[in-house]
């Protein structure tokens, strides 16, 4: 979907496709029709965005094969269906049965990353829609937490440099700008705003930004203006916005049976009690685990937030809750001006699979019905800081 800001910008809004586990080109192809195709549909949208998920096998082919490329564009064309923006973050095998720490791996200290990387923003040039400003990329911030030191340091910086001259060839090759967004996450090298001002801080800021993931700015306990201003002050661009919202607990002792029901064994889910906003490491032990499982083993001090992904439109049940309000006050923050502060936006909920039974989605038709309700409230959200829906356009002319 596109929206229009008041302040001429467009703003693209989709959905990100890393819920699905397709990881070749037949399987992405397929998952248009079983899930994209019917999200727009329930939408009543001319046309649908999509935040791509490509495995490093299926970027690679895709990134060494003109016509492949030429041939996912079509399919998406076909199907009213539009990609400006590729989550670069999992490198394969996302949805596997255990992920937990695999998906820091390879990282940005890593030849396999920087291509990878690359390989994306090839594939992406070639599918931006004609009249798109620019594509983003979101990847992990840097590595794991552990190990990290000056030696890793350099290594990533070096690779970072890399990149920047992948960028540049890329656009040179096509014309098309690509830029790569950082996405801060508990327990990795870059978890806050201030982090991210202090270890990405020089790189090069036309080519590399932010991507700000409000469910982990939520862990992190951080209000989301005071977050926003500190990036602009370091003179980090935020590219790309996934919208999500993570599980607060208030009373973590007296939710404890709840919150069990939401321990799963595929993805982490860092914990964070309030006491780490404002601390320099915000993985302090004494408020942070890097599992919902260790956190409530070790009682951590509550409140909590809860690095897993909720549909935006169906919290979860009491005495839990959502952190809606900090999605909210971070979309003010974004967009109640008179510019946007971002025009690439994914509702990113990949934990659909792996909801406590009661709400998992139980048939492919469900699943879509659920992320459909998703786009819809993001969509209304926007519409309500005064964004506008806007006719969409395509090489073939007005949808």
């Amino acid at each position: 979907m596109r929206l229009r800001h008041a302040g001429g910008e467009t703003v693209h809004l989709g959905y990100c496709t890393n819920v699905h586990p397709a990881e070749d080109l037949a399987g992405i192809l397929g998952q248009l029709d079983t899930y994209a195709l019917p999200v727009r549909e329930a939408l009543g949208s001319d046309l649908l965005g999509l935040g791509l998920w490509l495995a490093a096998p299926a970027a690679a082919e895709l990134a060494a094969d003109a016509a492949l490329r030429r041939r996912l564009r079509a399919e998406l064309d076909a199907r009213g269906l539009e990609v400006v923006t590729l989550n670069g973050f999992p490198y394969a095998a996302f949805q596997a049965p255990v992920v937990k720490q695999d998906v820091y791996h390879p990282d940005w200290t890593t030849e396999q990353r920087l291509t990878y990387t690359v390989n994306l923003a090839r594939v992406l040039a070639d599918l931006l829609p004609d009249d798109a400003a620019r594509g983003s990329i979101s990847t992990l911030p840097l590595a794991w937490r552990e190990p990290w030191d000056t030696g890793r340091a350099d290594a990533a910086r070096r690779r970072l440099d890399q990149l920047a001259a992948g960028l540049a060839e890329v656009q040179r090759d096509t014309g098309r700008e690509v830029r790569v967004a950082f996405e801060p996450e508990p327990g990795c090298v870059v978890e806050s705003s201030s982090q991210a001002a202090a270890l990405l801080s020089g790189m090069d800021t036309d080519r590399m930004g932010v991507c700000l993931d409000l469910a982990h700015l939520a862990c992190a306990w951080e209000d989301p203006a005071e977050a926003l201003g500190r990036l602009r002050a370091a003179g980090l661009p935020v590219v790309k916005v996934q919208v999500s919202a993570a599980v607060e607990a208030a009373d973590p002792a007296g939710g404890a049976d709840a919150l069990r029901r939401w321990v799963e064994p595929r993805f982490l889910h860092q914990t964070r009690g309030a006491g780490c906003a404002g601390l320099p490491d915000p993985a302090d032990p004494s408020y942070a685990a890097d599992d919902l499982d260790e956190a409530l083993d070790r009682a951590l001090p509550g409140p909590w937030r809860v690095h897993y992904h909720v549909p935006l439109h169906a919290p979860p049940e009491e005495p839990l809750g959502s952190t809606l309000p900090v999605l909210r006050a971070a979309l003010r923050a974004l967009f109640d001006g008179p510019t946007a502060g971002c025009d690439h936006l994914d509702v990113e909920t990949y934990t659909w699979g792996v909801l406590p039974a009661a709400r998992r989605p139980r048939t492919d038709a469900e699943l879509a019905a659920g992320i459909a309700a998703e786009l819809a409230f993001a969509r209304d959200e926007l519409v309500g800081l005064g964004l506008t829906a806007q006719r969409s356009v395509t090489m073939g002319g007005t949808r």
